[in-house]
């Protein structure tokens, strides 16, 4: 299971495309900063609007440990370790993904501030007691095993820390439209409703501060976005079909029709490890 969910994400020399996509926009010697790569290396649903909202919930805090699970190419953490000063690890399961990671944090000049390591959300390679705070973003719809997925978080935070969520959950409607940007088919991908997700969150051991359905926050943008892609609108110069080539807009199409037809549902959690 864990290849072919590797291989729905896998994409060779992520890196040198992305580096010649900025230079083209903002010059040869422009620098390449968090800012500077944020429209391209958020990579998941609404990119780094997604992640200021998130934060909001987080607040991490200078000096912290911060972990993020499903960490990608590393977006959100180089983002988050530079505009408030704490460290953030990365955990990732697709190898391409990390190498990725790891040469855009040397590009940055945030190798000192973030790490990123390959590895399976079900079987964090981190010690107990790790972490101040801890994020995924649009991570567990690929994990069968949710409560698996966070009593590993659980593990890993100290007590008192928190962990924020934003899911992709399943909506009344049916299945997905497939291929969206989690999953080829319905083979990879394993979605639960917000109710399963909250009594998952419970079982698991967390206590749950903020849990919240996001659909109807996000819906006008979804619809604006497919239907612009489906009249043949073009792709920004900088975006995440960098990463994932022209499957981008299918599955653009895909998730807003998904949304709107109540296949699919959005959450935001956040949630605390008792003391």
């Amino acid at each position: 299971m864990n290849d072919r969910v590797e291989d729905h994400y896998a994409n060779p020399d992520i890196v040198p495309r992305i580096l010649a996509a900025v230079r083209q926009v903002n010059g040869a010697d422009a620098p390449i900063t968090p800012d500077v790569l944020a429209p391209l290396d958020h990579f998941h649903g609404r990119g780094v609007l997604a992640t200021r909202e998130m934060v909001a919930m987080l607040q991490p805090q200078a000096g912290e440990q911060v972990l993020d699970i499903g960490s990608g190419i590393g977006g959100p953490a180089r983002w988050i370790a530079a505009k408030f000063g704490c460290h953030v690890t990365g955990v990732d399961l697709t190898q391409a993904f990390c190498d990725a990671a790891v040469a855009l944090n040397a590009a940055t000049g945030m190798t000192e501030r973030v790490r990123i390591l390959q590895g399976n959300a079900l079987a964090l390679p981190l010690p107990d007691a790790t972490f101040d705070r801890a994020y995924s973003q649009n991570v567990a719809m690929n994990i069968a095993d949710k409560r698996g997925m966070y009593r590993e978080a659980l593990r890993v935070l100290k007590p008192g820390g928190v962990l924020a969520l934003s899911n992709v959950c399943a909506g009344p409607g049916g299945d997905p439209y497939f291929p969206v940007p989690w999953a080829a088919t319905a083979a990879t991908s394993f979605l639960v409703t917000p109710e399963a997700t909250h009594d998952d969150l419970l079982a698991a051991g967390f206590e749950i501060i903020q849990f919240r359905e996001t659909t109807q926050s996000v819906l006008a943008d979804q619809i604006k976005d497919r239907q612009r892609m489906e009249s043949g609108g073009t792709l920004p110069p900088l975006g995440i079909h960098l990463i994932i080539g022209d499957r981008a807009r299918q599955y653009r199409i895909n998730s807003a029709r998904s949304l709107e037809e109540g296949r699919t549902a959005t959450i935001e959690a956040l949630l605390r490890k008792p003391h």
